[in-house]
């Protein structure tokens, strides 16, 4: 038996190892590993770590079952509340949620939430373990735009419902974010993603893929012609920021977004692949979130000395802590209080460097964070041949501009109730970073959830 002060570590890849590969970085427990790190679990009658799950997972009951070896039964317990364990076991910022509130975090390491959700997914999937549906079909027909986080987990929760429910999905694969914008190191596609996916379309759900909503078929449409008595916009922010420098348009320019699609739905990672993609030798990555470190991180496994630029301080960078530790121990460099000029472009238009400016951090902003400032006469260039621009993204308008009656804000996020997602069409709901912009994957896992109780509550009063 471990010290009940410190949780029993994970194994992962040597960093100069899986630099080199696109396999799986954490490892995971096994079952003993996990039996014994759960029993550093107190049981509390009044569980913090619930209240800060956006999914209001019963966590105390999953890791009771685990406790006693009885992994089933734990994956019962998490599968009533979230359609997608294995994704959450895995990218989920559990520092910052249920762990941040897990009682025996106050005195030495909060019990490891997210890597015993992680076990007891990847188990009942090795073992072929699905979640149970057990009520009768209401007959009522539900349309959910978009397979990202979301909208699974609104598709999922209204199938459990007894709702006829058809997932109309833009791209030829399912999985959305989870599928172009998560690298394999982090999110394994084949064994994890599409797995998931499956288990949501067991539960009796539909889909269709290649399905552009606002082009093929309107909203207006699925509600008017094709008997949909209820839609949910789950179709995420995909459309990348600029900074509007000078030689941004050169070529070696790339959208994180753009940059990890290619690699992950087109698999450029792989040699078996004839996807064209610039691995570049020199790379820099503006930008300090999750995106710009799973871009800088791949861009190392393609063979690249990788520079991260952000414009503030390591404290003010909005990845997760585990996301910059991982790209540090793989060597990638982070200029930190640093901010690009204008891009250098070579004779035949492609990018050749990058002339940056040292930043200070001055007086805090409308965020709270404190506004870096330009420190005269520090600037210096950066020898590259590949620029990725990861500066978040905002809704595609595409679908609210060909809906009618749909309010969107001056960000071109559609307008919806954060409670319940419906917006200001009725019958319409959304929700996701179609809502918000930009954020992260078990907050829209959270938002797919409210809406399908929404859409539950709307649908059940317009009967009577």
């Amino acid at each position: 038996m471990g010290d009940v002060l410190t949780r029993i570590p994970v194994r992962e890849q040597e960093p100069k190892v899986r630099a080199t590969n696109f396999e799986e970085v954490c490892l995971g427990y096994n079952k003993e590993e996990a039996m014994e790190e759960a029993t550093r679990c107190i049981d509390c009658k009044n569980a913090q770590c619930i209240k800060g799950c956006p999914v209001s997972i019963d966590i105390p009951g999953f890791i009771r079952e685990v406790k006693e070896g009885k992994i089933e039964q734990a994956y019962q317990v998490i599968s009533k509340y979230s359609a997608l364990p294995a994704v959450c076991g895995r990218v989920c910022p559990q520092e910052t949620q249920c762990e941040a509130k897990c009682i025996r975090g106050i005195k030495g390491d909060a019990v490891s939430i997210g890597k015993l959700e992680r076990f007891v997914a990847d188990w009942a999937r090795e073992h072929n373990v699905k979640p149970v549906k057990d009520v009768e079909d209401k007959g009522k027909k539900v349309a959910v735009i978009g397979s990202g986080p979301a909208g699974l987990t609104c598709a999922g929760d209204l199938a459990k419902m007894g709702y006829d429910v058809t997932i109309f999905e833009a791209l030829h694969e399912a999985g959305g974010v989870l599928s172009y914008g998560i690298p394999e190191f982090r999110l394994p596609k084949t064994a994890v993603v599409a797995a998931e996916v499956e288990n949501v379309l067991g539960l009796g759900v539909k889909l269709e893929t290649n399905a552009v909503v606002g082009k093929s078929v309107t909203i207006d449409d699925l509600m008017d012609k094709e008997g949909f008595e209820a839609v949910f916009i789950g179709s995420g922010a995909g459309l990348p920021k600029f900074m509007g420098i000078p030689g941004e348009n050169a070529n070696g320019v790339f959208s994180a977004n753009e940059y990890l699609t290619r690699n992950n739905l087109m698999k450029a990672f792989r040699e078996d692949y004839a996807t064209p993609i610039r691995g570049g030798k020199k790379v820099a990555v503006v930008g300090g979130g999750n995106v710009a470190m799973d871009a800088a991180r791949t861009a190392l496994r393609l063979g690249a000395e990788v520079h991260i630029v952000y414009r503030r301080g390591e404290a003010e960078l909005p990845a997760r802590v585990e996301e910059v530790h991982h790209a540090k121990e793989e060597g990638i460099i982070f200029h930190l209080l640093t901010n690009p000029k204008e891009i250098l472009v070579d004779e035949n238009g492609w990018v050749k460097g990058m002339i940056c400016i040292e930043m200070e951090l001055g007086e805090p902003d409308e965020s709270g964070r404190r506004r870096p400032v330009e420190k005269a006469g520090s600037e210096f260039t950066l020898d590259l041949d590949t620029v990725i621009m990861s500066l978040g993204t905002s809704p595609n308008p595409l679908i609210s501009s060909t809906t009618k009656g749909l309010e969107v804000n001056k960000w071109k996020c559609i307008v919806a109730d954060e409670e319940k997602g419906a917006t200001s069409r009725p019958g319409v709901f959304a929700g996701g970073d179609a809502v918000t912009g930009a954020a992260t994957v078990i907050l829209a896992m959270g938002a797919g959830k409210a809406a399908a109780k929404g859409i539950d509550e709307y649908l059940s009063n317009k009967e009577k």
